[in-house]
């Protein structure tokens, strides 16, 4: 006898159907429409009844299928994992969220009924799934503008990740709560009189902070529960936008105001759309009492965030409601999952875009924008457009001239000045603090370095060809192709592009691929000029065939110069192509270049200096001097009056020796300019001795 299917049951018992009707009543509440109520009744249909997305589109149509199918992989997501594992979970979330906000919104429904029905899920689970849901979805809920989702994820977080300390704290709320409720009661009266008097309709409604705000500010500040004031608050919902500010006036009429806790959300939102007025008055006993003025629109979109999309657009269809609701950082996310294919990187970006606390600056055209708090100069750039952010080399502030560095305050007039050929500074990886400002500075960096390390391997490959007996550098065309298909083969690599890189950055000596590309041309007919072989093996040095490269300084990130050494113009010099490195140049008797010729000889060329280098280069400077008033002042006259800019300076300073030691790192010209500065150094009263040093010195 067939055995009867028993329906499957939760944790605590009831049917498993209670859940999704539970999801599906939350989404009703946010009057989502009728294919993301169908979503949430569905919801688990894939996972759990074995149910295709085919059958699913033939019943209920595509868009439900899709939205059942973007909440399947977020049933999966789990992030107590490694965090590449966790950053590839969340960069799924995020992009089924910008194609379609409704699923994050029957997800948020979903781990709302979760985290109510939590006491039921063994205890050794508490703490990882409130953690996610404080980490993750509550941020989440906060920056779509969800605030009362926001507030119960985080309070039913606190319960499950703390419950002593969630005991204690509401045993203390509920004991305050009975000894200020005749002050509360009194200040209610007593606002309501005041507006009844002022001919004002006005809705009040009670605040109370939540458990976890509590516990926040008490931890931050290092607050007693005592010493937390604003636990109870007011709000005020006004018909008209003007009555917001009205009632201000009012309430500032009958309570005095807490000076510096006025702010005006209204004027300027927050980045998740919400609008408020917020002021703080002194109320009877000395006691401190937030009180909030908003519309009905307002409080709607404070409530219930991009669910008031949904809400909101029948009374006003025409508004561009979308653009405030959290749309364009949804998007911001996209473009940065876009360049950053790398998982924890992606994750660091996201984390710092997650949290809306911003602050508000203004255009030179007065056009007004949120930057997260800690924003720089760069952020502000890349926030206006990438080539922007590209081609920053200063700005002004109020008018000011100020580093690029400086973080942004609210009220702040930027103004961003450009240069067509200036390129992103890898320094500015250090204080940036938006993911698309470093992501874009990351990517541009990149795509820099590939291509002078292809430029510089495609020069490498030609000259041990010309070695070889080839003088005409096969291109990629269709005579060609085939012989560039053979070699790619032999070399292992995806492209022609990928090997002249992997020879630019020495992780393939050029020789050998010059002399395997000579055999293929060989088989095709192409035979190397004897007379170019004779005259480049009698020229080149014996162990170097692979020729000469010429430096100038415009290499950039292809081309290092030592630091164990600093080789300046007029200093003999030796290439060494690391694995990985790209070209790095050492001072041919440099201790540590002898010792990698003697380890790795084949990975040594022949490098010489251009005629006209067109930048200073870094070079070491010791100065002997006794120690004086003002001896520092006078050393750095007399390598100003060189002409040689100071990079660095160390000093061995001790105030009880009589002789003082000057470390420095200076940019030179060429090997002349650098005995002129040791001239100019030596003439100087107090100084001792100046002497170049070829040994690795402090430096940046």
């Amino acid at each position: 006898m067939p055995q009867k299917k028993v329906a499957p049951l939760r944790n605590n018992g009831e049917p498993y159907i209670t859940h999704p009707i539970a999801v599906a009543a939350q989404c009703a509440e946010w009057k989502i429409d009728a294919q993301a109520l169908m979503a949430a009744l569905l919801h688990d249909s894939l996972e759990d009844c074995g149910v295709t997305k085919a059958e699913l589109i033939e019943r209920f149509g595509s868009p439900v299928a899709e939205l059942v199918d973007g909440l399947t992989k977020l049933d999966k997501l789990q992030f107590n994992t490694r965090e590449e594992n966790q950053a590839e979970s969340f960069r799924k979330m995020l992009l089924a969220m910008a194609r379609d906000v409704r699923v994050i919104l029957v997800k948020l429904a979903d781990r709302s009924h979760n985290m109510r029905t939590l006491a039921d899920v063994p205890r050794a689970k508490w703490s990882r799934i409130a953690s996610e849901t404080l980490d993750i979805y509550a941020p989440i809920a906060h920056r779509l503008g969800l605030n009362q989702t926001y507030r119960e994820l985080q309070d039913l977080s606190f319960r499950y990740l703390r419950p002593w300390r969630y005991s204690v704290l509401s045993k203390a709320v509920t004991k305050a709560r009975s000894r200020r409720r005749d002050l509360i009661q009194k200040v209610q009266r007593e606002v309501e009189a005041a507006f009844a008097a002022s001919g004002i309709t006005v809705r009040i409604a009670g605040r109370e902070k939540t458990l976890y705000s509590i516990y926040k500010k008490m931890d931050s500040k290092h607050l007693s529960f005592a010493q937390v004031t604003d636990i109870y608050g007011f709000r005020v919902i006004v018909p008209q936008v003007i009555d917001c500010y009205t009632a201000l006036g009012v309430l500032h009429q009958l309570y005095k105001p807490l000076p510096g806790k006025f702010k005006d959300h209204i004027a300027i939102a927050k980045l998740n759309g919400y609008q408020s007025l917020h002021t703080t008055l002194v109320g009877p006993s000395s006691v401190a009492v937030e009180f909030q003025m908003r519309t009905e629109a307002m409080h709607l979109v404070a409530e219930s965030g991009v669910a008031a999309h949904w809400l909101y657009k029948v009374n006003k269809p025409d508004e561009a409601s979308s653009d405030r609701l959290g749309t364009k950082w949804l998007q911001s996310l996209l473009d940065i999952q876009d360049e950053t294919r790398d998982a924890a990187e992606f994750w660091d970006h996201v984390k710092v875009d997650l949290f809306p606390d911003a602050v508000y600056v203004f255009t030179p055209k007065s056009q007004i924008m949120a930057m997260p708090r800690g924003a720089t100069i760069v952020d502000f750039a890349y926030a206006i457009h990438s080539n922007v952010g590209d081609r920053t080399v200063s700005a002004r502030i109020n008018g000011e001239h100020v580093p690029l560095r400086t973080e942004l305050k609210n009220g702040d007039v930027v103004e961003v000045v450009t240069e067509p050929l200036a390129t992103p500074n890898p320094a500015w990886l250090g204080f940036v603090r938006t993911g698309r400002a470093r992501s874009k500075i990351r990517h541009h960096l990149k795509t820099m370095a590939h291509t002078e390390s292809e430029e510089l391997g495609e020069k490498l490959l030609s000259q041990a060809l010309r070695a070889e007996g080839i003088d005409q550098f096969p291109e990629s065309d269709a005579e060609y192709e085939p012989i560039w298909e053979k070699l790619l083969r032999f070399t292992g690599s995806r492209n022609r592009q990928e090997l002249l890189t992997d020879i630019g950055l020495g992780k393939r000596i050029a020789s050998i691929v010059a002399k395997r590309l000579v055999l293929l041309l060989a088989d095709s007919g192409q035979r190397p000029d004897a007379l170019l072989l004779t005259r480049e093996r009698f020229t080149a040095h014996e162990s170097t065939l692979q020729g000469s490269i010429t430096l100038d300084g415009s290499e950039n990130a292809s081309v290092q110069f030592a630091k164990c050494c600093r080789p300046i113009p007029g200093d003999a010099i030796v290439g060494y192509l690391g694995r990985g490195e790209g070209l790095v140049v050492h001072i041919q008797d440099c201790s540590v270049a002898k010792k990698l010729q003697h380890k790795d000889s084949e990975r040594f060329i022949t490098v010489e200096w251009a005629d006209d280098p067109v930048r200073a280069f870094e070079t070491g400077v010791m100065v002997t001097a006794k120690n004086g008033k003002g001896v520092l002042a006078k050393v750095a006259a007399a390598l100003a009056a060189a002409e040689a800019d100071i990079v660095h300076i160390d000093m061995g300073y001790d105030g009880a020796q009589e002789d003082v030691e000057f470390r420095f790192v200076v940019g030179v010209r060429d090997s002349a300019h650098l005995a002129v500065v040791l001239r100019n150094l030596s003439r100087t009263p107090s100084v001792m001795r100046a002497e170049r040093r070829k040994v690795a010195m402090p430096g940046p």
